[in-house]
């Protein structure tokens, strides 16, 4: 199923969708296998400079996974240049792998991404991406590693 706008509001409210699976780790664990700016972002809700990442402009086939458990979450073809400075796609490759969460910080509303198997913090997603879905996963690169074909 394509996500939209409306699909994500419902998911904030009303919860996500089961993860295929579960991947619990105690904070030092996470510190074991992730460097510390691995572990500011995924696991402390941190957020990299925009345009600190060459994943910005890498536009090669594949996939890109979740730093923390080399879950896939998103594919290369719907990857865009969004000019914000972070990796951006339109769609996850599956329901289940992303979830949903209203963040209300920094008097702002948004919507938190996370990795629905790790609960690692990707980033956040927004109403104003290109069609058909007109998402925009803003995605800290150093929560992804870009998967060999």
């Amino acid at each position: 199923m394509q996500m939209d706008w409306q699909e994500i509001m419902k998911l904030c409210a009303s919860g996500n969708a089961p993860p295929p699976r579960r991947d619990i780790r105690r904070e030092d664990e996470w510190r074991a296998v992730l460097n510390p700016a691995q572990f500011h972002v995924l696991r402390q809700h941190g957020t990299e400079a925009a345009f600190s990442s060459q994943m910005c402009s890498l536009f090669s086939p594949g996939r890109y996974a979740c730093a923390g458990c080399a879950t896939p979450l998103f594919d290369s073809g719907e990857k865009f240049d969004s000019g914000t400075g972070w990796p951006s796609f339109t769609q996850p490759i599956a329901d289940d792998v992303i979830a949903y969460l209203a963040d209300h910080s920094h008097g702002m509303v948004r919507v938190e991404v996370r990795c629905n198997i790790c609960d690692g913090h990707l980033g956040h997603v927004f109403p104003d991406g290109p069609g058909p879905s007109h998402l925009r996963y803003c995605i800290n690169a150093l929560a992804l590693n870009k998967l060999a074909d």
